[in-house]
């Protein structure tokens, strides 16, 4: 399988050419500058065009270029960083940063192609019916995805499912309920679910689309987020300046209180099922291959936002996340106490962390110092720590392969959704319904026993590979948390977890001041992000900030 589809990034790059001259106020729905419904939607390859258009927001200045990631992937408890760099977003003031109202706009822009698309390839006649319906598929997605992040990320958002015009010329909306906001949410992967092709089907789309297996599977996760959100209970989370083990009463996540959560985490149980008995997927066998060039687009990669060396589809990720860097080290990386939550045979943690490496001012240097007799000496060099707790710095190799590592900006792949998180949704959810019964353990025990040795013939997982046996279901339930920071570091899941299941703020503030002298000191008004000023003045049916900002 091509790593890139040349037609798929070709026409997004086209796109993007295009329409960098059109406005991204936030909310705005203008058709593109360069068409309008009334001149095209003729034919296939318009409504191909227009559904790229869609997709091309994803990789703008807006959402994963940076912005999205950084508000996303910094503001957790396992991650460390320079201060130039985590004193924003990192450090629980997001407003400080330049990209603090990317989300919101890039959101919105989804949306509003979205509902182009919508609205106009229905209408199309020359058109293979397969391909139109997998295209209004996708436009569902789109538009269900942007709704995903936006009540995650601010709560109740204004609703807009149609495109400003004489008909629907109202520019003032109200903020919706956070349930409201989630109706939409699945209303919308339910119709990208019926819409879509599924994965290997010959009409389904190159890869970077997304299939019906996608849909389902963010299904599910909607469901997950909201079962979570809506549970009473304890969670232990280890963590602390000592990382020890602190159990904490969750919080209800606002606007969520009285949904039935049992009967979410059936419907996240019952859907994540339905993808992993497709047996569609499959988890890559060397979990360090899932990081390579090479490893793009597997099975595993459910959907992964593709990159273009040499066009304007390219991001930070190399530059701030790789050891080597073009600022000579890189920028952001795993805390010690994460980095000692692993097995010391996890290859997570074995493989996936940079135990050596050389700056782009030529010191040799290993991690971490405590593992010097593994690492201190590798290959005839020797790897010199500054002896400096500031030199403990645990890099991931997740963005490390690309095809210049000497640019600021490259074509590091992002993981959307990976085929591991199924298996642990399922885990998660069939523990809420029936406690962790032997299919709640054998999904767990599945994404383990990828990153373990084996041992004895018929080779067999090690013992350090299986989950502790006989859990309760609150020790079942910490432990699939721990066990989704162990396998998504630095994917962007970590602070979404701790806001769903509503022990952020406990977590962070049991921390004080972190590694590297980064705050994770938060306020209640971290839990959502601040609406821009722009759209508070433009929107006057909006009455106000969230709380705090």
């Amino acid at each position: 399988m091509k790593a890139i589809s040349t037609y798929f990034m070709a026409s997004i790059v086209g796109l993007a050419l295009l329409s960098t001259s059109s406005c991204k106020k936030a909310l705005e729905e203008k058709p593109f500058s360069f068409y309008s419904p009334e001149n095209f939607y003729r034919n296939e390859s318009d409504a191909k065009a227009a559904i790229n258009g869609v997709y091309a927001e994803l990789w703008f200045t807006d959402l994963f270029y940076q912005p999205f990631w950084n508000i996303t992937m910094l503001d957790d408890d396992h991650v460390a960083g320079a201060d130039w760099f985590l004193g924003t977003t990192g450090a629980g003031n997001p407003q400080g940063y330049w990209g603090i109202d990317g989300p919101w706009v890039g959101c919105y822009t989804i949306i509003a192609r979205a509902n182009t698309v919508l609205e106009n390839v229905a209408n199309i006649t020359d058109i293979d019916p397969d391909i139109k319906k997998r295209i209004l598929g996708e436009a569902y997605f789109l538009r269900g995805w942007a709704y995903f992040q936006l009540v995650q990320l601010y709560g109740g958002v204004p609703i807009k499912l149609k495109s400003l015009s004489a008909n629907n010329p109202e520019t003032n909306v109200p903020r919706a309920t956070v349930k409201e906001t989630y109706d939409v949410v699945i209303a919308d992967f339910k119709a990208a679910e019926q819409n879509l092709l599924p994965y290997g089907n010959a009409k389904a789309g190159e890869p970077g689309r997304v299939n019906q297996g996608v849909a389902k599977a963010f299904l599910a996760k909607t469901y997950l987020t909201m079962a979570s959100g809506a549970s009473t209970g304890n969670v232990t989370v280890r963590g602390g300046t000592d990382n020890g083990y602190y159990t904490y009463t969750k919080d209800v996540v606002k606007g969520l209180e009285g949904l039935d959560a049992r009967a979410y985490y059936t419907l996240a149980r019952d859907k994540a099922a339905e993808v992993i008995s497709s047996n569609l997927y499959a988890l890559t066998a060397n979990w360090k291959d899932l990081w390579s060039i090479a490893g793009r687009n597997s099975k595993e990669h459910m959907w992964q936002l593709q990159s273009l060396a040499g066009s304007a589809f390219i991001n930070n990720l190399n530059a701030y996340f790789s050891a080597r860097s073009t600022f000579g080290v890189g920028a952001v990386w795993t805390t010690n106490n994460h980095y000692n939550d692993y097995d010391v045979q996890d290859k997570r943690v074995l493989d996936g962390i940079t135990h050596n490496y050389q700056t782009l001012q030529g010191t040799y240097i290993f991690y971490p110092s405590w593992q010097s007799a593994q690492y201190k000496v590798v290959g005839g060099i020797t790897y010199n720590n500054s002896g400096t707790t500031t030199a403990e710095r645990a890099y991931t190799i997740k963005f490390s392969g690309v095809t210049d590592p000497t640019v600021v900006s490259s074509d590091a792949f992002y993981p959307m959704l990976r085929y591991a998180e199924l298996f642990l949704m399922y885990a998660e959810a069939e523990n809420e319904v029936n406690g962790p019964t032997t299919a709640a353990y054998n999904a767990l025990n599945t994404v383990r026993f990828r990153s373990f040795p084996t041992t004895g013939t018929p080779a067999a997982p090690v013992p350090e590979a299986y989950a502790p046996a006989g859990m309760t279901p609150e020790q079942f339930r910490s432990y699939v948390l721990a066990e989704r920071a162990r396998e998504f570091n630095l994917e962007g899941v970590r602070r979404f977890d701790l806001m769903r299941w509503g022990v952020y703020l406990q977590v962070m503030n049991k921390i004080g001041t972190g590694q590297n002298n980064i705050s994770k000191v938060r306020q209640q008004k971290n839990l959502l992000l601040p609406i821009p000023l722009n759209e508070l003045n433009s929107n006057t049916a909006i009455k106000g900030n969230n709380f705090g900002w």
